[in-house]
């Protein structure tokens, strides 16, 4: 009865985390004028230190997703380590409780948009909410504890692919670099990084304004994301092939390959709209429901 009880509590923070994530999407976006009718200049007037126009009731929302999220993570992490530590769960749910407070004292600086260490933490970490809190849902109950599945060397390259394909995505966020790649499948003309893009990949620096279209930093970053993107679903394309024989790691295999093509989609439909608002808040919901379904399938093919 403890495990269920704590699983459904599990579940419920986890779909909290993934309406934080939406909601804190839509707030960095549309406060940023993506979508509105002069972007990028609008984009621009915000970095510049303008006031954001996103929906007053936004806020709101958002702090109230995220109120309530933190209490659900304060009750999961109690109820998890006590009255006795139910691992490995427990470590999960300690993990997330721990993240949430960072994330809350990150959030003191949240108000800056320029600053894009602090976009990106805020980003990486409403993905981590979303993980964590599903981690902990997989591993509450013990009698669905996977098997013991050699992964290899693939499956780990598999998974460091599909997260760095994240992050990179959570770079070009953190950075306002939208603008710079409005075609595709190239990039205005440029199929490969220039050699003075390559130090986007640090996000500690303060914004004076969006990335330029073609700029050299943001183009690489959107390369290396597209390139990433079909690489992890090569990769998972030969996991599924390789776990065939084991039912529940091909059938997460196939889940996670599923989410990343329509996560592409999504993205190219983004690119292809004009960056639509909406396109673009999904595309980040997205990216936290497919490391979920990462998380399962990490679950489900154990050494």
């Amino acid at each position: 009865m403890r495990d269920r009880r704590l699983r459904t509590l599990a579940l419920f923070t986890c779909l909290l985390s993934v309406l934080v994530v939406g909601v804190s999407a839509y707030l960095r976006l549309a406060g940023a004028g993506l979508g509105c009718a002069d972007w990028p200049d609008c984009y621009g007037r915000v970095l510049a230190g303008g006031q954001p126009m996103p929906w007053e009731g936004a806020r709101l929302v958002h702090r109230i997703v995220a109120t309530l999220t933190l209490l659900a993570g304060i009750l999961l992490a109690w109820r998890s380590w006590r009255p006795q530590p139910l691992q490995p769960a427990a470590r999960h749910a300690a993990l997330l409780l721990a993240l949430m407070l960072f994330l809350s004292v990150v959030g003191v600086w949240s108000s800056d948009p320029r600053m894009a260490l602090v976009n990106f933490i805020n980003l990486v970490g409403g993905l981590g909410l979303v993980t964590f809190s599903w981690r902990v849902a997989i591993n509450a109950v013990p009698s669905q504890s996977a098997q013991a599945i050699p992964a290899g060397r693939l499956f780990r390259f598999g998974m460091a692919t599909l997260t760095m394909t994240v992050l990179l995505g959570g770079l070009i966020g953190a950075r306002y670099a939208a603008p710079a790649c409005g075609t595709l499948p190239d990039c205005l003309g440029a199929w490969w990084p220039a050699a003075d893009g390559w130090s986007a990949l640090n996000p500690v620096v303060m914004l004076a304004g969006p990335a330029e279209p073609g700029g050299a930093g943001g183009v690489t970053l959107h390369l290396l994301h597209r390139y990433g993107a079909m690489l992890a679903a090569v990769l998972l394309v030969a996991i599924a092939l390789r776990l065939r024989a084991v039912p529940r790691g091909r059938n997460a295999a196939l889940a996670v390959l599923t989410l990343l093509l329509l996560e592409g989609l999504i993205g190219v439909l983004t690119v292809a709209s004009g960056f639509s608002l909406w396109l673009a808040v999904a595309h980040n919901v997205g990216a936290a429901l497919l490391l979920a379904a990462a998380a399962s399938l990490m679950h489900s093919v154990r050494q």
